[in-house]
């Protein structure tokens, strides 16, 4: 299994990190079945992140045609209106700074070549899209998880629903081939669910150990019967 996770200016450093280290154990732990790599729309770069300058270096460009899976992260930056759609004027203005609202650097990823190559990964029937935290809004801001359920930031649920997305209060949301994390820890938890779902519980289990982080909460699904009012 092949995990792509894709970096663009502003991304929230924990959104990549937390999954890339759960990943990469994973794939130590299971002789090389999972390999991971950091990417970009625009190909091999430094890519700087939207908390105090740190930056990573994607190795490849983003890759809608190989298998496996595509993990979007979060922005990193000032809270603002988490549930107002970012202005596109905003969104279109020169370079991103680094005290930038979230939803404006989330609105961003709009003015690049990200939402087509996203679009052709999930159109790609052998790969599975993931996203962390605001990386949710930069599919549904994208208009490619309308109808769809997913999760993301506590913050912008309602900007999620706003785009025609079912949005679930919940740790991680699994709707077949789009599985979503909620608030930027919650990158653990996606991490290791992706372990278990793809490769088995014993190796989640084991990373689990290894990192010393139980997950939390129940991953839902759109399995067995709703429940009645509470």
């Amino acid at each position: 299994m092949h995990v792509q996770i894709v970096l663009f200016d502003g991304f929230d450093p924990l959104d990549v990190i937390a999954p890339f280290e759960v990943l990469y154990a994973g794939g130590s732990a299971s002789n090389g079945a999972v390999t991971v790599e950091l990417v970009s729309a625009e190909g091999p770069r430094e890519v700087i992140s939207g908390t105090g300058a740190l930056a990573l270096r994607a190795t490849a460009a983003l890759a809608p045609d190989r298998p496996g899976l595509v993990l979007v992260p979060g922005a990193s930056g000032r809270v603002g209106e988490t549930g107002e759609m970012p202005d596109q004027e905003a969104c279109d203005e020169g370079e991103w700074r680094q005290d930038e609202f979230i939803p404006i650097l989330l609105g961003r990823t709009l003015t690049t070549e990200l939402p087509a190559l996203l679009k052709a990964a999930m159109d790609n029937p052998q790969i599975t899209m993931t996203a962390v935290c605001g990386g949710s809004l930069v599919l549904a801001m994208a208009g490619l998880i309308e109808g769809r359920h997913a999760t993301t930031h506590h913050m912008g649920l309602d900007m999620l629903e706003a785009t025609g997305v079912h949005a679930v209060r919940a740790r991680v949301v699994d709707d077949g081939d789009l599985i979503t994390g909620a608030g930027v820890t919650s990158g653990l938890d996606l991490g290791l669910y992706l372990l278990e779902r793809e490769i088995g519980p014993q190796i989640a289990h084991a990373i689990e150990g290894l990192f010393a982080h139980e997950r939390r909460g129940t991953t839902w699904r759109a399995h067995g019967p709703a429940p009645v009012a509470l």
